[in-house]
């Protein structure tokens, strides 16, 4: 009933930006926080960013002054601009949810399938 469906990652090089974004559907009410993950290979997965309903953000240290993320409400869309890209981002990048269904049922949680952003040297 509900979808997330996240794009925009590839091949880039050191230095360059890329711009995800993740787009949620279905039986959906209303949304709350969106977050950003990411996972490096053989490594824990970790948050990047999130942003609340008022528009709140709060980032990893990591990635502080780079990255910027950022909500389209009317969209039901989160987006994660990446700039002055590294090596270290490359990694797979999840979006993830908290929304209230339209039969008011709240859903902590939800995540996408990940899109891989890839950074060379």
């Amino acid at each position: 009933q509900v979808q997330l469906v996240e794009s925009g990652g590839g091949l880039v090089q050191s230095g360059g930006s890329l711009r995800l974004s993740c787009a949620a559907s279905g039986s959906i009410f209303s949304i709350n926080t969106m977050r950003w993950y990411r996972q490096a290979p053989g490594k824990e997965r970790e948050l990047v960013a999130h942003i609340t309903t008022s528009g709140n953000t709060n980032y990893a240290d990591s990635v502080k002054g780079r990255f910027t993320i950022s909500r389209d409400n009317a969209k039901n869309t989160v987006y994660l601009q990446m700039n002055s890209l590294e090596p270290a981002d490359t990694a797979v990048y999840y979006c993830n949810v908290d929304l209230i269904t339209a039969m008011h049922i709240r859903v902590l949680d939800y995540w996408g399938k990940g899109t891989l952003v890839t950074v060379s040297s």
